[in-house]
């Protein structure tokens, strides 16, 4: 079997395993998720108690439902919060302490009501990023990890490597069901080094490299043309720098 087939076989088993235990939440069916599940928010709290966390200024964090107490402890510890947009049609969205109300902390960090608290920032406007937070489908304790296939997580990574040339740690949040004896891995995969769950926080000591930019033979002409950032980075027009 190969790689992609290995990893769809795994989160068909993961999706299915989670509905069956009972520890999937909305939104349901879970199926083609980043699937939620109960005790993120747990899993979160252990992660903002973390060393890794209280040493990052500015993080990125994925957009979806798992990861929603993660961005809400982001703005409530006065961090610098960045979220993708879908499939980074608009880039990111960064979000801070003092535009959003005190109470509102949740309501702002979600999907639907980002843009109304935040503000789109193409990359000359981004902070250096000093932790990622992405979800998974599943993952393993080496440091392997699987998405729901789109293959965002990993662009989001190298997008901001290629920007930074530095690697920056990255975490996930899942629940213990999501851990699975091994995940396949490809050159462009991004592995983990720690995980949360509602239980612990566990360092993998990954032995897999992190990709050192973008593979832009794996980008096709339209992603391209559609993605603003991608043009930006592949021009070298790029000068980071405090907004």
């Amino acid at each position: 079997m190969d790689a992609k087939a290995e990893k769809q076989t795994i989160r068909q088993r993961v999706w299915g395993l989670l509905e069956e235990r009972g520890v999937a939440r909305f939104p349901l069916p879970v199926h083609g998720r980043i699937p939620n599940f109960a005790g993120s928010e747990r899993a979160a709290g252990l992660l903002r108690s973390h060393g890794i966390w209280a040493r990052a200024r500015a993080v990125l964090v994925g957009p979806d439902s798992p990861q929603h107490p993660v961005r809400e402890r982001a703005i409530l510890d006065g961090k610098v919060l960045y979220m993708p947009t879908p499939r980074l049609r608009g880039g990111f969205v960064e979000l801070r302490r003092e535009r959003v109300p005190r109470g509102e902390e949740r309501r702002a960090t979600s999907i639907r009501h980002a843009f109304r608290y935040g503000r789109g920032v193409g990359l000359k406007g981004m902070l250096p990023v000093d932790l990622v937070v992405v979800g998974s489908v599943a993952v393993d304790r080496h440091g392997g990890r699987i998405g729901k296939g789109g293959g965002y997580s990993d662009l989001e990574y190298a997008v901001l490597r290629e920007l930074w040339g530095r690697e920056i740690p990255v975490v996930t949040t899942v629940h213990p069901l999501q851990i699975v004896d091994r995940v396949p891995m490809e050159p462009h995969d991004v592995p983990v080094d720690y995980i949360a769950t509602p239980a612990e926080v566990i360092e993998t000591r990954t032995p897999y490299p992190k990709p050192r930019g973008i593979d832009w033979g794996l980008l096709s002409r339209e992603e391209l043309a559609r993605i603003l950032l991608l043009r930006e980075l592949k021009g070298r027009v790029i000068t980071p720098g405090n907004p």
